[in-house]
């Protein structure tokens, strides 16, 4: 899709969002075996008819708060200033998207490392960075002089999306507050100088 969302898209991104805290708020209480499609529904206040429509396994109800992070992440990278080297670029709006901006976002970072402890949702949380690295791709190359090396930025969106992925399980699997040392943006940065060091493309 390109251009604005209709109105349409807009309101069903915004209950799938909602959908995704109630969903994730059960799977913290509950864990995700003991939470079910039905419940989720119930507590959104919508027909179980109505959640399939949106998603097709309860599972995956909580794919747009995990999403959410990389899209910032995305967005904030696509508005950087063009004069910085992309390397550059591509770590500050990482260490931007993983800081809690507010008590919001430092809510749904704690939801984020419940439901990465979960295996149940190791299939949905792929899913959500494949399609980070595919969306951070597309902007690469729009970022990119025209004539570069399509492996090269291939190469590029895939490390920079599994730093940001490594980063958020270092974190989720330790004890680390959501600030400060061992915290998803402390992580991000080094995991990104770390992937990203050998890339030819970093130096653009």
């Amino acid at each position: 899709m390109t251009g604005r969302p209709t109105l349409n898209q807009r309101r069903r991104d915004a209950t799938r969002l909602e959908i995704a805290h109630t969903a994730a708020a059960l799977f913290a209480e509950r864990g995700v075996e003991a939470t079910t499609a039905e419940e989720i529904a119930l507590a959104s206040g919508i027909s179980l008819r109505t959640f399939y429509r949106y998603f097709s396994v309860k599972e995956d109800a909580v794919a747009p708060l995990l999403a959410a992070g990389g899209r910032r992440w995305v967005d904030q990278f696509a508005a950087s200033a063009t004069d910085l080297p992309v390397r550059e670029a591509l770590r500050r709006s990482a260490v931007a998207s993983l800081t809690p901006a507010d008590d919001s976002a430092a809510e749904a970072m704690q939801w984020t490392r419940s439901l990465l402890r979960d295996p149940r949702l190791d299939g949905t949380w792929q899913r959500v960075h494949a399609d980070s690295e595919e969306r951070l791709r597309v902007v690469l190359a729009e970022r990119c002089p025209n004539g570069t090396d399509p492996l090269e930025i291939r190469l590029a969106a895939a490390a920079a999306t599994t730093a940001i992925r490594v980063a958020l399980e270092e974190w989720a699997g330790s004890d680390a507050p959501a600030t400060g040392p061992g915290s998803p943006q402390d992580l991000g940065a080094r995991c990104m100088d770390e992937l990203t060091a050998g890339l030819r493309l970093w130096a653009a």
